[in-house]
């Protein structure tokens, strides 16, 4: 299989089920910033972290590719597990939504308490956990505009918010482990 089709040359790609839409169209930006997001979380993963987090942010870029899916598939055409005759793709399962919570509550069990804003940064690897929270929550705006004018399975909604709060607390975890200071935003009172 070549990589390249030529199909694409006109401004034009095909969604799963091989409907042609326009490379601007919202589903096509709500994919690729999910397949953005993913790509942000391999750079994560190929840090220094523990080898549990790793495995975890695997787990979730598996997951990001069946979300991927599910955008790209117009719902009048789609079919999740066990339906009838339409195309066949997987589904985010509230397992899938409990896993992060569970997730984040571990975390937050070994976290102080937060009691303002966080500035990002402090480490590179800290960083790059919140580019990849803010790019889950470009995606998550896109992909609930998309919701708004082609309804498709909720779960996907809910999985990308929880997603962009675990992301969140990834990154206060990586800063404790990475010994990398936390400077909270205190606004500056006015004179």
């Amino acid at each position: 299989m070549k990589i390249y089709t030529k199909t694409g040359d006109n401004g034009t790609t095909a969604l799963y089920g091989g409907t042609r839409v326009p490379k601007h169209h919202i589903r096509i930006n709500s994919y690729g910033t999910v397949d953005e997001l993913n790509s942000w979380l391999g750079l994560i993963r190929d840090q220094n972290i523990d080898r549990h987090s790793a495995q975890i942010l695997t787990q979730i870029q598996h997951k990001l590719f069946t979300v991927g899916a599910i955008l790209a598939t117009e719902p009048k055409k789609a079919r999740l597990k066990n339906g009838s005759d339409r195309l066949n793709i997987p589904r985010i399962a509230n397992a899938d939504i409990t896993l992060l919570e569970k997730e984040m509550d571990a975390m937050d069990e070994d976290l102080p308490p937060m009691t303002h804003f966080i500035l990002p940064g402090g480490h590179t690897t800290v960083s790059y956990c919140h580019i990849a929270r803010t790019v889950c929550r470009r995606a998550e705006r896109m992909v609930t505009l998309l919701h708004e004018e082609e309804p498709f399975d909720d779960t996907v909604l809910t999985y990308m918010n929880r997603l962009s709060d675990y992301l969140f607390v990834l990154a206060r975890k990586l800063s404790k482990d990475l010994k990398a200071n936390e400077i909270k935003w205190i606004p500056e009172k006015k004179s």
